[in-house]
């Protein structure tokens, strides 16, 4: 970290970073900035890219310059995990983390990607979880950090589809462990999905490459609700097939801008007005 890059350690706003490798494309400086303008926060966040190899030095010299915390992003989720002290229970159920608090010697790890996107869904979408049929493709670590905050919503059925059958039951083993809910948790491969779903969730990382992942479109319900974690300025792949379907399509910006409150709440004990925020990053990015 250059070191000008932070005034002295005893001066100015507190310091928070979003670390990753790349960052640069990171719109968490911009959702912060928003976030503490609007609740009249003191804070100074900035992009802060560490070595592919370096993450931990990157964020012990964060530390000692006076950060008070830090969002995490690719490909660094894993080993903010493992840098850890203390882990929320979410961050454990997610076996990632893409929020850290440092609080003297203790650094809190929490996940916040999985509160975000049920808010997101349930608060912007106006899409009821509790009593739905729920697919959620993908078993990776997306995934992962979704499962649990999906259940507490208490859907009908949550389905985990996946291209290799033995992760998605792995990963639905987890969640009838940690969740208690036997019988509503159930794993797939994508060729052999059935049935109709009100929500359909895509955690694959598909729609980077402008791919679907190999459903049949016969899972649409009408008048269901596709959800894609990507985001951008265009629709993803996946939406694009959804929509010609008949479902109602949404990408992941209002999850970003979520799961980025929970975060500012962690660290600042504020909750911002995330829709404010929503609409001036959506008229950023057109």
């Amino acid at each position: 970290m250059a070191k000008d890059q932070f005034p002295p350690a005893a001066s100015g706003p507190d310091r928070y970073v979003v670390i990753g490798n790349p960052v640069a494309h990171s719109k968490s400086p911009f959702i912060h900035g928003s976030f503490a303008r609007q609740t009249a926060q003191q804070m100074d966040y900035r992009h802060l890219l560490a070595p592919l190899d370096g993450f931990f030095d990157t964020v012990q010299e964060f530390r000692r310059a006076g950060g008070k915390g830090a969002n995490v992003t690719l490909p660094f989720k894993l080993e903010a995990f493992a840098l850890a002290t203390e882990l929320t229970p979410r961050a454990q159920a997610a076996g990632a983390v893409n929020t850290l608090l440092f609080d003297g010697s203790r650094i809190v790890g929490d996940n916040t990607d999985g509160v975000g996107l049920v808010a997101d869904i349930v608060r912007n979408a106006g899409a009821s979880l509790a009593g739905s049929r729920v697919l959620l493709l993908g078993a990776g670590g997306a995934a992962r950090g979704a499962v649990l905050p999906i259940l507490a919503e208490l859907p009908a059925q949550l389905v985990i589809a996946n291209r290799t059958l033995s992760k998605a039951q792995e990963l639905a083993a987890q969640a009838v462990q940690r969740s208690g809910q036997h019988g509503k948790v159930a794993a797939s491969e994508f060729t052999t999905l059935d049935g109709k779903f009100d929500v359909i969730i895509n955690a694959t990382s598909a729609s980077i490459s402008d791919e679907v992942p190999p459903i049949p479109a016969s899972l649409f319900a009408a008048g269901s609700l596709a959800y894609d974690m990507m985001y951008g300025n265009k629709p993803t792949s996946f939406l694009r097939f959804a929509a010609l379907h008949g479902a109602l399509a949404r990408d992941g910006l209002g999850m970003l801008v979520e799961q980025a409150a929970e975060a500012f709440y962690l660290w600042r004990g504020v909750r911002p007005d995330t829709q404010t925020v929503f609409a001036e990053l959506r008229k950023a990015m057109e």
